[in-house]
């Protein structure tokens, strides 16, 4: 265990944001402010980074917004219909699996990291519903660097949730939140800094 990585024990509790058709926690101290930096510069430095290709519309778009994809080998992970193979765990993201596999109480075969390099730099609406996620597991979603806007929208009477993600924090989202709520990284014109976004996720090998 590394020091100085962890909350205090005065660390605030989670806090509900989501409690019908699904649940959804919000952590706002995964890790202390003293362990956030040197992770996200060791992340931004070593992680094979790419522009997102993504199919929109019939044509395929590249976003500013680059992404890397990490797991365990046959983690194969087709989005939007660009299929993206795993790049290896480094020390740094197994350090951060565990502290979501702690906090979600299961196991993580893979990891989707996102890089936003300022507020204009977003994620529209969506569900994490592929199928090659496994059915009913949890999903960590974990936020480095600049706070972010994010909401969540009900598919059926489109009711709207949002909160601010602080540096260190983590979303725990439990089943069946995919299958009844859309979610959004809103743009911003406001100064913010860069922000990484892991998502903790579990993938069928054979999907």
């Amino acid at each position: 265990m590394q020091p100085g990585l962890f909350p205090q024990q005065s660390s605030p509790p989670p806090q509900a944001v989501l409690t019908r058709d699904g649940h959804v926690e919000y952590h706002p101290e995964l890790l202390t402010p003293a362990a956030c930096t040197p992770l996200f510069d060791t992340l931004l430095g070593t992680l094979d980074w790419q522009p997102d290709q993504i199919v929109m519309y019939g044509k395929h778009i590249t976003t500013s917004r680059k992404v890397s994809w990490v797991g365990d080998p046959g983690c194969a992970y087709t989005y939007s219909g660009v299929k993206k193979q795993p790049s290896p765990w480094t020390p740094e993201l197994l350090f951060l699996k565990q502290q979501a596999e702690t906090l979600a109480r299961c196991t993580f075969n893979s990891c989707l990291l996102n890089l936003y390099h300022n507020g204009n730099e977003a994620m529209g609406w969506h569900s994490d519903n592929e199928k090659a996620l496994e059915r009913g597991a949890p999903i960590v979603s974990l936020s480095l660097g600049g706070v972010r806007k994010f909401a969540f929208k009900h598919k059926h009477d489109q009711t709207r949730i949002a909160l601010f993600l602080e540096n260190g924090s983590a979303l725990l989202m439990h089943a069946p939140t995919q299958d009844f709520w859309h979610h959004s990284l809103l743009k911003t014109k406001l100064p913010v800094g860069a922000r990484i976004n892991l998502t903790f996720r579990s993938i069928e090998i054979d999907a």
